[in-house]
């Protein structure tokens, strides 16, 4: 019997690699990948459903999903971070810690984005700086943001601005045009169609002297907040297409298998202190390993992520993305809400 042909759009992330690869095959399924940015990859997505299968933000879902979005999202996060910590300050703004960003200007590539709905909830909850309490800007245009495609509105009350086209996170920040904003993308070689910062760069000659990062030690802030929430946030999941899924049900197990036996084969091959090595780094083993105890931070399945899926929920419904909390399971099919 001919296996089931699937077009498959992901991140190379390394827990995925085998899959990529071939090396892990999906019962009754040949995969057929695209690698992709994910800014690219929700756009395509979200607007054309170009992918039978495609890695998906964990906040676009939720936001499609109440409106209709169907197919098969699954319980599978490869990529984890302190979405918080990657922020900048100019220093002329008399921000010295994230407490400071009352009435403030904050830049971010999507508003709609799961990073950015992690930083304000976080920023509320731990910092209290309510979301209603700084200005927002946004750097995608609505054509080309996941939000065009989801019928993105900022809540009544939100203040929110769209940077000009000509400018960028980076530059901004950097003529203090914004306070604090997202830059890495500006500080990378890869570029991609959607977010201006990886094409409108500053100049080589530009000083960056007064940027600083809003969170100096990661390590510190992961252990706060890893003691206190007790998991490391997600952003994005794996999506089943809903004509596929409808068609095939048979294929969001199988495919969670696949996803399971590709993250236990490059597990096996990393450095046998894996948090520290693609958490914070191998210079901070021991802090890594005091923070996490030998606890995966990566873990799939709906149980190991229950609390971190309620988080996002709780946050999104918090931050007006959606008017309803569903409760964790209800986003996955129903054979996988028990793993």
């Amino acid at each position: 019997m001919a296996k089931l042909k699937l077009s498959f759009v992901t991140g190379r992330h390394d827990r995925v690699a085998p899959l990529i690869d071939g090396e892990v095959e999906v019962e009754g399924a040949e995969l057929v990948p695209t690698i992709s940015d994910a800014s690219e990859t929700f756009w395509r997505q979200l607007h054309f459903g170009e992918f039978d299968v495609s890695e998906m933000s964990l906040s676009s879902y939720l936001i499609a999903r109440e409106r209709g979005l169907e197919g098969g999202y699954l319980p599978v996060f490869p990529n984890r971070q302190l979405f918080w910590t990657g922020w900048s300050y100019h220093t002329d703004s008399g921000i010295k810690t994230a407490n400071d960003l009352v009435g403030k200007s904050i830049g971010v590539g999507e508003y709609q984005q799961t990073a950015a709905l992690w930083m304000r909830g976080i920023f509320e909850h731990d910092f209290g700086v309510s979301q209603f309490s700084v200005d927002w800007w946004m750097e995608r245009t609505e054509e080309l943001s996941h939000g065009g495609a989801t019928g993105f509105k900022p809540m009544d009350g939100i203040k929110f601005h769209r940077i000009p086209t000509d400018k960028s996170l980076a530059t901004m920040l950097l003529n203090h045009e914004l306070d604090c904003a997202t830059i890495g993308r500006a500080l990378t070689p890869e570029t991609n169609i959607i977010d201006r910062s990886t094409t409108i760069r500053p100049p080589a000659t530009a000083d960056w002297s007064k940027i600083k990062p809003l969170f100096p030690d990661r390590v510190a802030e992961g252990a706060r907040f890893f003691q206190k929430w007790g998991f490391v946030p997600a952003n994005h999941g794996y999506i089943i297409r809903a004509d596929v899924y409808k068609e095939n049900p048979w294929l969001a197990f199988n495919l969670y298998k696949a996803f399971v036996a590709s993250k236990e084969m490059a597990e096996a091959r990393f450095p046998r202190e894996i948090p520290s090595v693609l958490f914070f780094g191998r210079e901070y083993l021991d802090q890594t390993k005091k923070i996490f105890g030998g606890k995966d931070f990566v873990p799939y399945g709906v149980q190991d992520n229950y609390k971190m899926l309620e988080t996002a929920i709780m946050i999104s419904n918090e931050q007006g993305f959606i008017k309803a909390r569903p409760k964790p399971e209800e986003l996955f099919p129903e054979i996988l809400r028990s793993l």
